[in-house]
């Protein structure tokens, strides 16, 4: 029996512009190579699946994002597919990578894919990142280290439009039960655990409901 992801994977490439189609299956392919030879994760690229990347443009588009954030751009696999995303909807997108050597390495990238003019990854913490952008964002893509889930999520929130997205990866492959648990404990957002490749929770901000001062009945 076939396996349909396997096949969407393979597939993930063939609608994407060159030269980033080209920078993805180069990136991947050394993922690839880190995974065969064994090498500890704090030591491979960790990129996302090309299912979820192509998820994530998908999604991007489907809401027309313009401000996009990522929390965790490692060498910037995830990056370019928000960037042909956000390049589409006149936007652009701001990714956080800790490692400075890693940033440098995503920028790099992303000039490659021909994305500079729409995307870059800034070093150092997210959080301080964060604090220097007035918002509104339209989506922020959370694929950090796992226990600072919640606090870049507290930190992205005031910034996100209500409509607005939070997409975190590795809710299914990992034990994020403690960020889960929060979101379901909040009433100003609405979250559904999707089983994509690792797991994907998406999470949308809603607007405050104002309930009505004065009684109103329906016409004829």
């Amino acid at each position: 029996m076939s396996d349909p992801t396997a096949a969407a994977d393979a597939t993930a490439f063939h609608r994407l512009p060159s030269p980033a189609a080209d920078v993805l299956e180069r990136l991947y392919a050394e993922d690839a190579r880190q995974r065969a030879a064994g090498l500890p994760p704090d030591q491979r690229t960790r990129n996302v699946d090309p299912n979820t990347g192509r998820f994530l443009g998908t999604i991007a588009r489907s809401i027309g994002a313009r401000a996009i954030v990522e929390i965790g751009s490692s060498n910037a696999v995830s990056t370019i597919w928000l960037a042909l995303a956000a390049r589409d909807s006149g936007g652009s997108v701001v990714g956080t990578e800790l490692l400075p050597e890693r940033a440098a390495e995503a920028n790099a990238n992303l000039a490659a894919a021909g994305l500079a003019e729409v995307a870059r990854v800034v070093p150092g913490d997210a959080r301080a990142t964060l604090s220097t952008l007035s918002g509104p964002l339209d989506l922020v893509f959370l694929d950090a280290e796992k226990d600072d889930y919640i606090g870049h999520f507290e930190a992205a929130l005031p910034l996100l439009r209500h409509g607005g997205l939070v997409l975190a990866d590795n809710v299914v492959s990992h034990d994020l039960s403690a960020y889960q648990a929060m979101l379901h404990a909040r009433d100003d957002v609405e979250t559904i655990t999707l089983p994509i490749d690792r797991g994907i929770e998406y999470t949308l901000k809603l607007a405050p409901y104002y309930a009505p001062t004065t009684e109103r009945t329906a016409q004829p």
